[in-house]
């Protein structure tokens, strides 16, 4: 849409990559939802550049197209940052919006949470407080500045209040509403694809023999996939596992790339009991993860989605900013300890592991206290 279609007063809604779609989904829908008090703009950073990709998760998730699309793609940590503050000012400067709401801790966040709050317009954080106290993910840096510039802060659990106010947030900002990747899960669990479907796509020996235990594994970030040492000694691991255990494996781009400087990438696909998959779309994730009998994961949302499923998650970092998952969730953080992991894994496949319960407020309604509260809150500012 040209820029000057755009409605003046609205509320910019930014996405940036995969993750955030799942959170803005039901989001926009909300907003968006008549009779709409303030008008709501979908902006598309293009973080995630997968053309195909991102059209298949838009079109699953009901998300509709966005009103601009900045096309930054995939470039370093500050470039790619900068460049999504380049492309988004002019967008904030023409359309003098109501607010800038960001979701989540990727880049894309904290560079339009910026270009904001330099413009003196209110931002609003969906996922604040998450800490995993752990400086050297980006993503917590992301987080916590992100956090600082926001005028609304929308949390998904009781500890992320508790670490917003020691750092000095007024508690009058944060509020407690839910998780919206759950509305998200709940909303399409019915539709999600059969994991038979997905596992006999991937390999022709299930359909002679179904799969009636499997794992799914994912694992994405740097401090996993960016030292070979470490990533050879988890593709081992992996190995061992899938002897015991058919691991369904879909490989992020920045995994297959390490993965194939490693060497390890031939070795993987020679495992009789790996089943290695390009990335999959929402529904097909969704549907493997419910019917799987434990996760393998570094990816903070899939915690999540493992509780709210009551599927076991093992998370392969030494530290989540997700304590619920693992408190009151199904989760299990081992590091990258091979007598760990192996400990929980065969602990789940004895017992069926942590049982867990749903946590309060993950029930599919956060987008829409979200909304009130917004609505709430530009009242409160005209009055």
């Amino acid at each position: 849409m040209p820029l000057d279609r755009l409605p003046k007063n609205s509320i910019l809604c930014v996405v940036g990559a995969r993750p955030n779609f799942v959170k803005i989904a039901p989001i926009i829908a909300a907003l968006r939802q008549p009779p709409a008090g303030v008008p709501a703009c979908l902006i598309h950073t293009g973080q995630h550049y997968d053309v195909a990709m991102n059209k298949a998760f838009f079109r699953e998730l009901d998300i509709p197209e966005p009103d601009v699309d900045l096309e930054v793609g995939s470039a370093s940590h500050a470039v790619q940052t900068a460049q999504v503050m380049q492309r988004f000012e002019p967008i904030v400067e023409g359309t003098d919006p109501a607010a800038v709401l960001v979701v989540g801790d990727v880049n894309s966040t904290i560079a339009c949470a910026l270009v904001a709050a330099k413009r003196r317009v209110p931002v609003i954080h969906v996922e604040a407080g998450l800490r995993s106290f752990d400086r050297e993910m980006p993503e917590e840096i992301n987080r916590v500045l992100t956090d600082q510039l926001s005028d609304l802060l929308f949390t998904t659990e009781r500890s992320a209040e508790e670490n917003l106010v020691r750092e000095g947030i007024d508690g009058k900002k944060i509020h407690f509403v839910g998780n919206v990747m759950i509305d998200t899960l709940r909303t399409h669990l019915k539709r999600a694809t059969p994991a038979r479907e997905t596992l006999d796509r991937l390999s022709e020996s299930t359909r002679d023999a179904p799969l009636k235990r499997y794992a799914v594994l994912t694992m994405h970030r740097p401090s996993n996939v960016d030292r070979p040492e470490k990533l050879r000694e988890l593709a081992g691991n992996f190995v061992r596992i899938s002897e015991r255990l058919p691991v369904v494996f879909p490989v992020h781009p920045r995994t297959e790339k390490a993965l194939q400087k490693a060497g390890l990438l031939e070795s993987l696909r020679g495992a009789s009991g790996l089943f290695m998959a390009p990335p999959l779309s929402y529904l097909e994730m969704l549907g493997l993860m419910s019917e799987a009998t434990l996760v393998l994961t570094d990816s903070g949302g899939i915690q999540e989605e493992t509780t709210a499923l009551g599927v076991p998650c093992v998370t392969l970092r030494d530290n989540t900013e997700r304590p619920i998952t693992v408190d009151q969730g199904t989760n299990t953080v081992v590091g990258t300890d091979p007598a760990r992991m192996w400990a929980t894994i065969e602990e789940i496949l004895d017992t069926g592991g942590k049982a867990g319960r749903i946590p309060e407020l993950w029930d599919g309604r956060a987008a829409q206290r979200i909304r009130a509260t917004i609505e709430r809150h530009f009242e409160s500012i005209g009055s």
